[in-house]
């Protein structure tokens, strides 16, 4: 039990800022580019609370931590927080923008990723030792938000790599493309549950890690 609640306590921030942020960046964007809906609806904030979703930002996180710790499981950890609300018909020129509104919350992820990385390096510099909780907590910030950056990138729509697949081809392919959304969130469980999910994230977990190994 000892053990379950320190590896709690080590992913807690990751996760919680690692899905909240990733949304208000959505939001963010969003409204840089014509559509105030997340901002009027108080959701371009980085107040967790505003964003957290108690199934995906709270018990999912927490059944797959138990799960990796104590029942071998694969070491997928990931959550959603409540959806930033897009009203994808008030931006200004809706196909093209929804390229930089999806784009925006991996985005988010690899920076946080990176500010992890140079937390990271700036504890070791300092003689920080490897089991020491800030550490341990650095490490877990890079490996939560790579995943959650390598799994938003799943050209499935209704994730953020489906919508970019979207902005980026020509208009009746992608409204027939589109057509699979009600299903996406099916396949990626039939995915995961098959683990072709893992092999599909690697070139995108591969890229990520290029990224934050120029920072450590």
């Amino acid at each position: 039990m000892d053990s379950l609640i320190q590896t709690i306590a080590v992913y807690a921030l990751p996760v919680l800022f690692g899905i909240t942020l990733h949304e208000a960046a959505h939001g963010y964007i969003a409204r840089m580019f014509g559509d105030p809906t997340a901002y009027e609806a108080g959701r371009i904030s980085l107040n967790p609370i505003r964003h957290i979703d108690p199934v995906g930002t709270i018990v999912v996180p927490l059944v797959l931590l138990f799960a990796t710790k104590f029942m071998g499981g694969g070491g997928l950890l990931f959550g959603w927080a409540k959806p930033v609300p897009v009203d994808w018909s008030r931006l200004r020129r809706p196909k093209r923008d929804m390229l930089w509104v999806a784009l925006a919350g991996p985005a988010s992820n690899l920076i946080m990723a990176v500010i992890w990385a140079v937390g990271l390096r700036l504890l070791s510099e300092a003689g920080a030792m490897q089991g020491e909780f800030w550490v341990q907590m650095s490490i877990a910030g890079i490996q939560v938000n790579l995943i959650l950056m390598a799994l938003n990138l799943v050209p499935l729509p209704p994730l953020d790599g489906g919508r970019i697949v979207f902005s980026l081809l020509p208009a009746r392919m992608a409204w027939q493309y589109s057509r699979i959304e009600p299903y996406g969130l099916l396949i990626v469980i039939v995915l995961m549950v098959t683990g072709a999910l893992w092999v599909i994230l690697q070139p995108f977990l591969a890229l990520g890690q290029l990224v934050v190994g120029w920072f450590l």
